[in-house]
Formats: C-alpha cells, structure tokens, sequence
C-alpha cells in the first residue's frame, strides 16, 4: 500500500470511516528533499539558457537564409503598382526582394490597371530582375468625323463600329480605323488609345471625292444627268459629279441630249466648252399590211415594221417599205423639232407562175405542206418563197424552194429518183483520202466469176460461179505508190530489177507482204478517222471486220467486176482490152516487147515504152473511171486462196482463214495468154517485184 498516490490513501480513509461521520481531507506537505528538486528545474538559469539557445538557433537560420537567398528585383509598370508575393519567405530591402530559389506567385495591381497575377522562378543567379507589366484598362473613345453620318470600322473589332458621331469602347493601345462617306475620298487612320477607363475624342475630316463641273450651253437650264441619273442641276451649274469617268449627259425639251465621257478629278473645278444644244429629232412610226417589211430612210436600212426611227427636223426625207411578194411602196415627209408623226403603208401582193414537168407523171405535189393533187401543169402563186415537194412511193422525195417573179414563168423539170438511184446519188462519186488517193464510187451488181474449161490459157482454179454483189463501194482509181506506202513505212524500198529501177515515187509500190498491205490499210483509216477493217494484234492481221467502213483491199468479186463487167452486157471482159489479143498500141503496161531482155515471155509486136513498171495514171482508165487493173503491178486482194466451189454467192469476202492471199492481174513481166486473162488467178504471201495493191472501202 505505501506505493500508491496519496489520492489513493485518502479514498483508502473515506471508505473506512464509520457511517454518519463526516471525513475532513488532511492536509499535505511534501517533503523537504522533494520540493528543492521542482524548483531547480523552473530556475531562472535554465530559462535564459533555453532562451539563448532558441535565439542562436533563429540567428543562424536567418544566417544560413541570407546566405541562401537570392536578390530579386520586381521592376513594375507603372512603378506605382503594389506588389505582393506568395509561396515562401520573402524579405524585402527596399525595391529588392530576398528571395530562396524556386517558384513563387506574384500579385500586383494599380489604378486604371487590369490585376496581374503571375507565377514567377527565382533561378540561381544571387542578382536577379523580374519585369511586372500591367494591362491598362479599356479607354472610351469618341470618333468625331466630318461629315457626320461617316461609317466608322476599327480593324479587328467588328462590334466596335458604327455611324458617326460614334462613342465605343477600345482596349488600350495602337487601333486603325476605316471611314467611308457617300462622294468622299475614304480614310485610313491609326490612333492610340489611352484607355485606363479614360474618356478621348478622334477627330477626323473626310476629303470630298467629287469635282465641280460647270457646263455651258446654249440654250440654258438644260437638266444634268450622270450615269444616266438625274443629278438635279440644270446648266451651267456647277455640277458636283464624284470622281472617276463619268458619262454625263444633258437634255433640254425640243432638243437632242447632248452626252460625253469625262475624267472627273477630286477637287479639281472644270468648265466644259460651250455646249450649242441641237434641235430634237421627230420620230416617225411606221406600220405596214402586211407587217414585216424593211424599211429605209434615205436609203438607209433601219429594220422591219412595226418600227419607230428618228428623222432630222427641217430637212425632207424619204421612207420606202418593200416586202418580198409585194410592191414596194414610199412617202416623202418633214418633222419638225420632237415631232411625232405615224405613217401606214398597205402593200400590193404580186403573183408569179410555176410550171411543173415532173417524171413519173402521176407524182403528187405539196406546196408548202399541203397537198396540191398531181404534180404536173400551172401554179399561180404569190410571188414569195414556196416550199416545193414532190413524190411517190418508191421513189425518193425532190424537195426546193421557189419563188415566183412578177411577170415571169418558172419552170421547174423534175425525174424523181428510184430509191436505188437516190442511194447512189447520196454517195460522193469521187472521194479522196488525206494521202490524196482518188477513190470512185461503185454500185456492182452480178458477175460472172472464172473461165469455161475450153477457154485458152484457163487454169483449173478459174471455176466458174456468179457472185452477187449488193454494197456500194469505194475502189482506187490507182494502184499506191511508194511515195505513198513509205509514208506508213519510210524504210521500205521496192528495189529493182536486173538493174531497172522499181523505187520510183510514182511507180507502185512492190515487194509488199499481204500483211504489210493490209496493216497500210488500216493505218490509213487511223488517219481519215474511220474503223479499221482489219483486226490487228501485235502487228499481225488476224481477222476482219465485215461491217466496217475503213480502208481495206477490194474482196476478189470486187475486183473481178470492176475488172470484168460490161454495161448491157452479160459477157464479161476476156482481157482488159477486149476479147482477143493482141492489146492496141499503147494501152496498158503488158510484157512488151521492150522488155524482152528482161523477161521471158513478151506479148509480141505490142510496144508499151516501159520496160519494168510504169507510174500510176500512164495509161487510160476502163470503163468505170479505173486504170491499170489488167498490167502495170498484179494486186493482192483480200480473199484467202482457195479452189472455189461453184454456185451463186452473195457479197462473198473470201474464206475466214488460210496460208496464202489471192493475186489478181498481169503485169509488166507477164507476156502469155494465161497471165493475160482477167480470170487468172494467181496466189501467194510475201512480196514480189511485180505484184502491189490498190485500196477499197465500203461505201455505206
């Protein structure tokens, strides 16, 4: 028990007391060895040393601080400005601030400023200069334009601007503005704004963008008008006209309008020459039955009625209508100054005759659309423009216009065309290609192909058989020339031979491969913008195009029948001359006589003059407008080589495939019978000296 608390001890007592009886607390002194510690311990000793030690600690933290610190230097605009700093201890000696490196947060503000706030870096540096510039407020500005009314745009701020007098609210600082008045020069101005809520007025002066233009006339008090405007100003004025070319203009009652172009100057005043304004011109209506006639005056063309002209006052004119069909019909009349004046003419219809002789004579006759029976006999007629047709079933229409003269008969001879006539008429009889190659328009019909067996010279390959021939067609009047074929191929050379010249750029071109002539075929129809006939891939002709309308070599039926046929004549042509040789002097180029040292087989006593092959067009063309089909070069034609078949065929191109190409014609190194013949075929791929080609083409 002795160990606890006297607390202890006196509870201990209480709870030992007797019931009823009272317990005084004792009291309690401690002991004298234990009241001298507790007063050592608050001695006035230890609390100057405490002191002391907290005072040195303070001294050298604030030590160790200046030490450490950095001088900072806020330099403030304006100057004015307070300033605080937050973030850290902060010691200010003067306008310098003693400061640790790191971040602070500057707060400065003054009157007319907008507050700064800024976070600042104290750096290594020991001497450091920190600028503080604070915004001025907005200043009230007030634009004082003369003349009032001025449209006012500050750049950059759209709702700023306004009409003057105008008072706007700008930020503080340099502004440009723009001002702008009707008939003034604008303006460009850059002003400073005050601003810190402070009240200032720009004023600005436009410069009148117009001159003063004094026009004298005679008479006066003419009204002024510019750009067709009225101006309000009579003459002489001064007329304040805005800068620029201007059209100006006068007018005064009984007399024309006087107007000029004029460069107007800015502030410049200017007196026009006297202006001495002429009298005005009447006007003239004019009216006709029927309307739509010319109308001149003093031979002047000036439109068609109903019209309106003007006509010099004081002087006599004269007006003349004319309508085709009608009499003409003229007055003579005087206007004076602004007179209005109507004149009507009624023009007499004149007629004229049409006399129709028309074959066949049952045709049927519209004039002008409408039927008017059998197309045969008179027509009285006004004498305008008529639209004339005549026609029948199976027959194609005839179609002209006609206009009857006064006085006279026109006579029109018709021959209405069969279709098939018309089909051919429709057609170019002669056509040229872009290389200048005559090509003449055929209309073949049935030939009979081949030899009878018995004929002389007949090889087994002339079979006979009719071929039908129903396309019109395009053939050349002449075989291509090497001018022409080295315009496809500039390399190619026919060469020569046995030292006779073949190269010739009239001569016709030879040692030609089938397939070289063929693809010149189609380059030529690239040329004239046609289809090409021949399929071509990778520069090989594998297949045609029937239908197409480009340049290909004429199909053996063609060739034949231009050849061969006779008008009103079922017989076809033997040899190119006739039925028999020996040819007449002179008439092709054959295996002549003067080619005996150079070939085998001659026609004899036959002189052509050419030894090898002649130019294009030396000899007279057959019947058909065509020329050397039997001599001068054989041709290639387009059929694949076969041993035909006989029977009908109608508009045969040859097999679709095959090893070689068909030759037809002599030429000027075959001199027998055989070759003779125009039923000689011959057969082959690549190129010889005697063997070239001529073009053809379908017509539709």
């Amino acid at each position: 028990m002795s160990n606890l608390p006297p607390t202890s001890v006196v509870a201990r007592a209480q709870d030992a007391a007797p019931a009823g009886e009272r317990i005084e607390a004792a009291g309690f002194e401690p002991t004298a060895a234990k009241a001298g510690r507790r007063l050592a311990l608050l001695s006035p000793r230890r609390i100057a040393l405490v002191g002391s030690l907290a005072i040195g600690l303070a001294i050298a933290w604030f030590l160790w601080f200046l030490f450490t610190a950095k001088s900072v230097r806020f330099e403030r605009a304006p100057p004015t400005a307070t300033l605080a700093i937050e973030g850290g201890f902060a010691f200010r000696v003067g306008d310098t601030h003693l400061l640790r490196q790191g971040r602070y947060r500057a707060l400065a503000g003054a009157a007319g400023y907008f507050d700064l706030e800024r976070d600042v870096e104290v750096g290594e540096a020991a001497n450091q200069t920190i600028a503080l510039v604070l915004r001025r407020l907005p200043g009230q500005v007030t634009f004082d334009v003369d003349p009032p009314g001025a449209r006012v745009d500050v750049v950059g701020h759209d709702d700023a601007g306004g009409t003057a007098p105008l008072q706007t609210r700008l930020p503080a600082g340099k502004q440009i503005a723009h001002v702008a008045s009707p008939r003034h020069q604008p303006a460009t101005i850059e002003f400073d704004v005050e601003g810190m809520e402070r009240t200032q007025t720009v004023t600005v002066g436009l410069a009148p963008n117009w001159g003063d233009i004094t026009i004298p006339t005679v008479p006066p008090g003419a009204a002024v008008l510019v750009d067709d405007e009225p101006t309000g100003v009579v003459t002489p004025g001064p007329v304040p006209i805005i800068a620029g070319e201007r059209r100006v203009a006068v007018k005064l009652a009984g007399h024309r309008r006087w107007t000029d172009i004029l460069r107007v100057v800015a502030g410049e005043p200017r007196t026009l020459p006297e202006v001495a304004l002429e009298p005005a011109d009447g006007l003239v209506s004019v009216a006709s039955t029927p309307s739509g006639a010319s109308v001149t005056l003093d031979r002047v063309y000036m439109g068609e009625t109903p019209l309106e002209l003007t006509a010099r006052p004081g002087k006599r004119h004269r007006v003349r209508v004319f309508k085709t069909g009608h009499a003409p019909a003229a007055t003579t009349l005087e206007v004076s100054a602004g007179q209005e004046r109507e004149i009507a003419f009624t023009l007499e219809a004149l007629q004229g005759e049409l006399a129709l002789i028309v074959v066949p004579e049952d045709a049927e006759l519209l004039l002008n659309g409408e039927s008017r029976g059998t197309a045969a006999g008179g027509f009285t007629l006004p004498a305008v423009a008529h639209e004339v047709e005549i026609r029948k079933d199976g027959y194609a229409s005839y179609r002209k216009t006609v206009t009857p003269q006064p006085g006279f008969t026109h006579q029109l001879k018709v021959r209405l065309l069969t279709l098939a006539e018309a089909r051919l008429a429709a057609l170019k009889q002669v056509r040229a290609t872009s290389q200048g190659q005559e090509l003449v328009l055929l209309a073949p019909d049935r030939i009979r192909m081949g030899a009878p067996r018995r004929e002389p010279g007949r090889r087994a390959n002339e079979v006979l058989r009719n071929a039908e021939l129903t396309r019109l067609f395009y053939l050349a009047r002449d075989e291509v020339t090497n001018a022409q074929f080295r315009t496809f191929a500039p390399a190619h050379a026919s060469g020569s031979f046995q030292g006779f010249d073949l190269d010739g750029g009239d001569q016709p071109v030879v040692r030609v491969a089938w397939q070289d002539a063929a693809r010149y075929c189609n380059w030529l129809s690239a040329q004239d913008g046609l289809t090409p006939f021949y399929i071509e891939r990778d520069g090989d002709i594998t297949g045609f195009r029937g239908r197409a309308l480009g340049y290909r070599l004429p199909t053996e039926a063609e060739w034949a029948w231009a050849a061969r046929s006779q008008a009103d004549v079922d017989t076809p042509l033997r040899f190119a001359w006739g039925a028999r040789p020996p040819p007449p002097e002179r008439h092709g180029n054959y295996a002549d006589r003067s080619a005996s040292h150079v070939v085998g087989r001659i026609v004899f006593g036959y002189n052509d003059n050419h030894i090898v092959s002649a130019p294009v067009g030396t000899f007279p063309p057959n019947g058909k407008g065509i020329r050397d089909l039997g001599g001068n070069a054989a041709e290639w034609v387009h059929d694949f080589y076969e041993i035909p078949a006989e029977g009908d065929v109608l508009n045969p191109l040859g097999p679709r495939e095959g090893e070689y190409h068909v030759i037809r014609g002599a030429s000027w190194m075959r001199g027998t019978v055989t070759e003779l013949r125009l039923s000689y075929r011959d057969y082959g791929a690549d190129g010889r000296p005697d063997v070239g080609f001529r073009i053809a083409r379908y017509a539709e």
